[in-house]
């Protein structure tokens, strides 16, 4: 059947499937849903990294994304670009603690300071357009020779069987066939609008109406936000979104009367600590476990699909 087994088909399960793939394994992705219809098809998305712990940990896989991500930018295929933005405070803040894995991060002069204001970081950063990003990595997949088989999947023992080593890049999903009742939904809203010639991007994660942040891509904006703890709902709320586009219209006039192009809403993988690492199967297959991202599934993708690989090839040697 083959030698790897990876749940999910998020940006996760297609990152780490691609590197063992493209390494001269034969992987096998099974996945209730294809990417377009998971939560990374919703991700804005910006190398930020946000609800995902531990820091340490998180600094360095995001750090290898934001390496991997730079690579990227010259080939429209991928989706990815880079824009310089600012992530804004209304006072006087520290540096950020992700500061070292981001080249020419500098504090803001007080005229790049939206009214409101007193402090900021300017630096700028890889975005990436979902919808072009994942077909990029399914196709990259599927060239080098793996299969997608969408198929919703139970329990990790029964999965796992013929294989030699499965991958758990299930998401949210980790909380039923890993029983991991640590994992917790953390619901994300967004509108995308027409891109009235914007550049930079806008974060301001601490406004006492809720996160707000806007990401200009090619085409259009992705404008958020919302961070609801506990929230399973996947319906977008025409009063959620009527509040997010106030707060990004006060943050970036030139939003008004922008076209309204469509609502999400998903939920990301909130969990206490990424959960990455190995262990047995009752069923004595090894498992390498590779999901809890909360908000951060793109901006530690590459960096935590290295990890994911290096545990799967260690498997390998003590299986034979």
């Amino acid at each position: 059947m083959g030698d790897i087994l990876v749940i999910g088909s998020g940006v996760s399960g297609l990152s780490t499937a691609v590197l063992l793939q493209e390494a001269g394994l034969r992987v096998r992705i099974r996945t209730a849903a294809m990417s377009q219809a998971t939560t990374s098809s919703v991700a804005a998305a910006i190398w930020y990294p946000y609800k995902a712990y531990p820091e340490d940990r998180v600094l360095a896989w995001g750090e290898k994304a934001f390496q991997v991500f730079d690579g990227m930018v010259d080939d429209p295929e991928t989706g990815v670009i880079l824009r310089e933005g600012f992530e804004l405070h209304r006072e006087p803040a520290p540096d950020p603690w992700w500061m070292d894995a981001v080249p020419g991060v500098r504090r803001c002069e007080k005229e790049e300071l939206p009214p409101g204001y007193r402090d900021g970081h300017a630096f700028t950063a890889p975005i990436i357009e979902m919808p072009v990003y994942l077909d990029h990595l399914l196709r990259r997949f599927t060239a080098a020779g793996g299969t997608v088989e969408e198929r919703a999947v139970s329990s990790l023992d029964g999965a796992s069987a013929g294989f030699r080593v499965v991958v758990n890049c299930a998401g949210l999903g980790a909380r039923e066939i890993s029983a991991d009742d640590s994992m917790t939904p953390i619901r994300g809203q967004i509108v995308r609008v027409s891109n009235p010639g914007l550049d930079n991007f806008l974060l301001d994660e601490d406004g006492p109406d809720g996160v707000t942040y806007v990401i200009p891509r090619t085409e259009d904006c992705i404008l958020g936000g919302t961070a609801e703890e506990g929230e399973w709902g996947t319906e977008p709320d025409p009063e959620i979104a009527a509040a997010i586009m106030r707060r990004c219209t006060e943050l970036e006039p030139r939003l008004a009367g922008a076209e309204i192009l469509g609502h999400r809403a998903g939920l990301r993988p909130g969990r206490p600590e990424v959960r990455l690492e190995a262990e047995i199967l009752e069923n004595g297959i090894p498992c390498v476990h590779n999901y809890g991202h909360g908000g951060s599934g793109v901006t530690l993708s590459w960096g935590c699909a290295e990890d994911a690989a290096r545990l799967v090839w260690e498997a390998l040697e003590k299986v034979g």
